[in-house]
């Protein structure tokens, strides 16, 4: 059995050229990966027109579900080439952070609502009650 120490082996022209489903499965799948690489939305839609065409013609009925999601998401997907460096994620990935944090503070409560709590008061600055509990 010959082992495959990379991928180069299955895109080999042999592969390409046979009849085998995988080797058209994975062809799609490595063209596809040449979207992100557009700089226009004009090109980057002409390019996932041309790939869902292709996708559906492979003949392949997994590969068919694709081009009919990414149809479903088109302007999802055209819209990340439109915002291309105008958006930072860096907020989003502090406020990540700092769900993380409270939610590794609260792990010690007994019930999600006093953690809904806590993450309403840390990340919404809402006041806090003077006490949470009632004693006697």
């Amino acid at each position: 059995m010959r082992k495959i120490r990379d991928a180069t082996f299955l895109l080999s022209p042999q592969l390409c050229a046979s009849k085998l489903s995988t080797g058209r499965a994975w062809e799609l799948k490595e063209v596809f990966a040449h979207f992100c690489k557009y700089k226009s939305v004009t090109w980057a839609g002409a390019f996932l027109d041309y790939w869902r065409e292709r996708a559906m013609r492979s003949r392949l009925e997994p590969m068919k579900k694709v081009p009919l999601m990414l149809r479903a998401h088109e302007e999802l997907l055209l819209n990340w080439f439109r915002a291309k460096d105008e958006i930072s994620n860096g907020a989003v990935a502090g406020l990540n952070n700092k769900i993380r944090v409270v939610t590794r503070r609260s792990y010690g409560f007994r019930t999600y609502d006093a953690m809904e709590m806590a993450l309403d008061h840390t990340l919404g600055r809402l006041p806090e009650p003077e006490s949470a509990h009632k004693f006697c």
